[in-house]
């Protein structure tokens, strides 16, 4: 019987262990096997982090897409913090850097509108026969001191370049945290991720098409995924407590079964 493969085990370790500790459990199997850390990091969606860029004085979020080794490089400023001393790392050539500054601009507007706060990202690189890029938001709310929420979301795309079209492949996560441990509600802790890619061929007249388009595509994909997550997370649970307790009065419920047994009784009768 053939062993199983050891990075196969850890994913499917995750798949089984609660969503919230992703992010903590993705480090210790990298403390544990060693040898799957890049693999786990590339492959592993985890709740955003938060980082300064101390040039600009503006926050920014880390991924694997704008890490080098253990620095990560800022939109903002294009440089990596903390600095990274063997050059200047991997940064996109002019023309994609020049994209990346404007999607970013839009989808920091996005951010406002939308959330309402929170902190956006945008990171482009050069790929062949186009470029690739990902979009993060990341909104995180206390109420009270007994309770938290995050919104992380992960847009990751790819445009291929053709005559007067671009080839538009995305792949999104949202990453959704819900929990409270107050005294009249008890420990409650709702935590999940959903995943959704699209294909789409978007006609480009120049560059900046290509913002226009990957803005409408994340703003279109992160409204269906934000229904259907209100659908699944609160809408079984309202059906989950609708099937345990009813919130009809006694003298309600008695009307209605009297109303039923008037009916069976008239359908017998006939």
């Amino acid at each position: 019987m053939a062993s199983a493969d050891p990075f196969d085990s850890a994913l499917d370790l995750l798949r089984r262990l609660n969503p919230k500790d992703t992010a903590a459990n993705v480090q210790r199997l990298c403390s544990l096997a060693p040898s799957l850390t890049e693999d786990l990091l590339e492959s592993v969606d985890v709740p955003l982090t938060i980082k300064r860029d101390t040039k600009t004085g503006r926050d920014f979020l880390c991924c694997d897409y704008n890490r080098d080794g253990d620095s990560w490089r800022s939109p903002w400023s294009n440089e990596f913090f903390p600095a990274i001393d063997d050059g200047e790392g991997v940064v996109p050539s002019e023309r994609v850097r020049k994209m990346e500054v404007k999607a970013g601009e839009a989808f920091d507007v996005y951010r406002e509108l939308y959330f309402e706060g929170g902190i956006s990202s945008v990171y482009f690189w050069d790929v062949d026969d186009g470029f690739a890029g990902c979009v993060l938001l990341k909104k995180s709310a206390s109420p009270s001191s007994k309770s938290a929420a995050s919104w992380d979301s992960i847009h990751v795309f790819e445009a291929l370049d053709r005559a007067r079209t671009a080839r538009y492949k995305l792949t999104s996560t949202v990453i959704l945290n819900l929990g409270t441990d107050a005294e009249n509600l008890g420990n409650m802790d709702l935590s999940g991720n959903m995943v959704r890619q699209v294909e789409q061929d978007l006609p480009v007249e120049n560059d900046g098409s290509h913002v226009t388009n990957i803005g409408k595509m994340v703003e279109d994909m992160e409204g269906k995924m934000r229904n259907l997550l209100q659908e699944v997370y609160f809408g079984k649970a309202k059906d989950v407590v609708g099937d345990l307790r009813s919130i009809a009065s006694l003298s309600e419920a008695k009307r209605d079964k009297a109303t039923h047994q008037e009916m069976i009784n008239s359908m017998s009768r006939s």
